[in-house]
């Protein structure tokens, strides 16, 4: 029974709770409902406000010719608002009042603007920053204003119907000023300039101008673009050139105030203060310069007794710290200070010669020169003056080398007179003014005259008249007179000549000028001197008709042996070649074939040593193997050279050339060479022939181990008809020398005493002489 109370009393709980929660949603439900009603209602309100305020902007901004264009992020064309037709003026299409087509002329301009200004729409759209400028279209010019507005931009593009900015009364202004001034939009183009902008370019107005984008100056327009970019005030200074003539300009550039990116600018003429800044500039700096460019120190001290300025002479020659100088310090401590220096003169009073010195600054005159000698052995002049503007000037000038030159020229001209009066030869120094300066005895002797006569006539023509009694020759006197007086440098040149006097003596003059303008006129005496040539010239060719005499003699004689020489050979030969001929005349004929071939060969250099002395001899040239030559050589004397107990060895270099020689003469000096190292070689000596390749020369190196050539003979080896220890009188080592200087090469000798000798020979691989006969050289 209580179970069943229990559920009876759950079930009517339940349903009373069911009750209830239903009650309760129908109450939330109907509250809900009704809330959405009144915010449906309140949505509809505000929309209705929008769309009418909508509305009302969209005819504000079609109101009025200006254009505007609401830009995405991304710079795409989001809504266009204003009159369709400037939108397809700027774009340059024909209007239409399509959808698309506005789209698209919209879309066009944006790209347009960021062509001609990408950086200032890259930071409009992406950094929000705002710009101003002016683009042109068919119609006129457009100011265009970008603004950043939540998330996006907006671009303003208005008609420019006047001068930015310049109102009537502002541009009344500019056009009568007399300094150039022009405007100038956000591209830099030029938008307006008065006329005296016009005149400065040469540009005949406005319009012209701009056609020909002419400028004022590009100087300019970097200031100008500057204030652009800054959107501030700038300003330079510029020099340009005009009507001939520099000026200087001023550039001021200001940014216009609501004047949408445009800049206007003024050039303002400092010609004038430009150059006489310049001017005094130049003029102090040259003043500076000057007087630290002079040799002498300078010294300015002001009114109040201060140093107010001081020459790097000054400084140097003091030797005085420049920074305690540029302290600016008094005269007095100035004095103080050189004077613990020792560079003030010894004095007594100190106190009373610098008392002395400051009172010059009362003095109104100039004081006279004073003379300091320093205790280190130097005298300065010091000049004291008063300055025009105050104080004193001094300046102090090193004197001593002056002096010690002054002394040193004292004394150089009593060397020169003291010289001149030992010469033998009459000289007379006559100045630019054609007085007589300086005279020497022997001028006073040559001439015959008195010192008092010479004394007394000081000017040229009265020396002349003095001397015309030994020389009346006018010619000469005139045309000394015009080497003397004359100014003209084509007259003041050295000039000579020769005369005889009425006493038979042989006269030489000569003229000189020297570098002070005075000009130095000698006579010397050359009768002695031609005498003496007169007789050497006669001795010269009676010397030469004995040389020619000898050398004809020395021919006819050798020729005239070379006969019987040969007949003596030739029967020699044959008494040799006779089968009964008993041994030992068989010996006697040998001997007698030999000296009579020694004798023979003596002679042959005997005619070539007169053939080269007549300069007869000519080479003929081929092409010479030094190897082989010397080769065959070596053979014919090796033979002799053995027979002495001596040997003879040979050595030649791989890269001998071919020489263009002689091939003749060429042996016949080399052959000279071994006979005589034949004749100087003993019993167990040598005799070295070797030939080595020297640049562009051939080395010919003939060596023995004789007993060598004394020292003071060794100059006169190649001496012809000499006697020498190492043979008998002869020609041959002349010969030697001779044939190889006709080649252009040179013979050397290199020998001690006791140790042998050495004769080079060096022969050019071409020989280059005179001698030679012609060739045809095909290249």
């Amino acid at each position: 029974m209580a179970e069943a109370n229990i559920a009876a009393d759950i079930a009517y709980v339940a349903t009373a709770g069911a009750a209830g929660l239903a009650l309760a949603v129908t109450t939330w439900a109907a509250r809900l409902h009704k809330g959405i009603k009144r915010r449906e209602q309140e949505v509809e309100l505000q929309a209705s406000h929008a769309l009418v305020q909508s509305a009302a902007c969209s005819g504000a901004l079609n109101a009025f010719d200006d254009l505007r264009m609401a830009l995405s992020p991304e710079g795409t064309v989001r809504a266009i608002y204003g009159p369709h037709e400037p939108l397809f003026q700027l774009v340059e299409q024909p209007l239409s009042g399509s959808t698309e087509a506005i789209s698209q002329a919209g879309e066009q301009l944006a790209t347009r603007l960021k062509h001609l200004h990408p950086e200032r729409m890259n930071a409009l759209l992406h950094e929000g920053e705002g710009f101003e400028t002016v683009i042109e279209s068919g119609d006129g010019s457009w100011a265009v204003e970008g603004r950043a507005l939540g998330g996006g931009a907006w671009v303003r593009l208005s008609r420019i119907t006047h001068a930015i900015g310049l109102e009537a009364g502002p541009g009344v202004l500019a056009e009568q000023s007399p300094a150039p001034t022009w405007v100038v939009d956000g591209t830099g183009k030029l938008v307006w300039a008065n006329s005296a902008w016009l005149h400065e370019t040469r540009a005949e107005n406005l319009q012209q101008a701009r056609d020909s984008a002419i400028s004022f100056d590009r100087g300019a327009d970097a200031i100008i673009g500057e204030a652009l970019r800054l959107n501030s005030p700038q300003e330079g200074f510029r020099w340009s050139s005009s009507d001939g003539r520099r000026r200087a300009w001023k550039i001021l550039a200001q940014p216009l105030i609501g004047g949408r990116g445009a800049v206007i600018a003024f050039a303002i003429d400092m010609t004038e203060a430009e150059e006489t800044r310049d001017t005094l500039r130049r003029h102090v700096e040259a003043h500076d310069e000057t007087l630290n460019h002079l040799a002498d120190a300078v010294a300015i001290f002001g009114p109040a007794k201060r140093l107010a300025f001081h020459n790097t002479a000054f400084q140097q020659l003091f030797s005085i710290d420049a920074a305690w100088l540029d302290e600016r310090p008094t005269h007095g401590e100035l004095l103080d200070r050189l004077r613990q220096r020792r560079l003030l003169p010894e004095v007594v009073d100190y106190a009373q010669w610098k008392a002395s010195e400051l009172d010059f600054y009362g003095a109104a005159q100039v004081s006279p020169d004073d003379t300091w000698r320093l205790p280190d052995g130097r005298t300065l002049r010091v000049v004291r003056q008063p300055h025009p503007l105050g104080g004193i000037l001094l300046i102090f000038s090193d004197i001593t080398d002056e002096l010690n030159l002054r002394s040193r020229y004292n004394a150089q001209i009593q060397v020169q007179t003291a010289t001149l009066d030992k010469l033998s030869d009459a000289v007379a120094v006559f100045g630019s003014d054609s007085r007589l300066r300086l005279r020497n005895d022997a001028f006073e002797a040559f001439w015959n005259l008195s010192k008092d006569r010479l004394d007394v006539a000081q000017d040229f023509d009265d020396v002349a008249q003095l001397c015309r009694s030994l020389l009346p020759d006018n010619a000469l006197w005139m045309g000394l007179k015009a080497r003397v007086a004359d100014p003209d440098p084509e007259s003041r040149v050295p000039v000579s000549g020769e005369g005889r006097t009425q006493d038979g003596r042989h006269v030489v003059w000569k003229t000189r000028p020297l570098p002070d303008g005075a000009t130095l006129v000698a006579f010397s005496d050359e009768t002695a001197r031609r005498a003496l040539e007169q007789a050497l010239a006669e001795k010269e060719a009676a010397l030469a008709e004995s040389q020619a005499l000898k050398r004809e003699f020395v021919g006819s004689v050798s020729y005239e042996l070379r006969t019987p020489l040969t007949t003596i050979v030739g029967y020699s030969e044959l008494l040799e070649a006779m089968g009964d001929l008993p041994d030992r005349s068989r010996q006697h004929a040998g001997a007698i074939r030999v000296a009579a071939s020694h004798l023979a060969r003596s002679i042959d250099d005997v005619l070539d040593m007169a053939q080269i002395d007549a300069g007869e001899m000519e080479l003929n040239l081929n092409d010479v193997h030094l190897r082989t030559l010397l080769e065959t050589l070596s053979q014919n004397v090796r033979p002799k050279i053995e027979g002495r107990g001596a040997s003879l060895n040979l050595s030649f270099a791989d890269n001998l050339p071919v020489l263009r020689a002689d091939e003749r003469r060429v042996g016949q000096a080399v052959e000279h060479l071994l006979e005589n190292a034949c004749r100087a070689v003993s019993d167990g000596g040598s005799v070295d022939l070797a030939v080595v390749a020297a640049g562009d020369e051939v080395h010919i190196r003939v060596s023995d181990t004789g007993r060598g050539i004394p020292f003071h003979l060794q100059a006169h080896v190649f001496d012809r008809f000499v006697r020498r220890e190492r043979g008998g009188p002869g020609v041959a080592l002349a010969l030697v020398k001779a044939f190889v200087e006709l080649h252009g090469g040179s013979a050397e000798v290199e020998s001690a005493p006791g140790k042998g000798a050495t004769f080079i020979l060096k022969l050019p691989t071409k020989a280059h002489s005179d001698r030679a006969t012609p060739e045809l050289i095909l290249e």
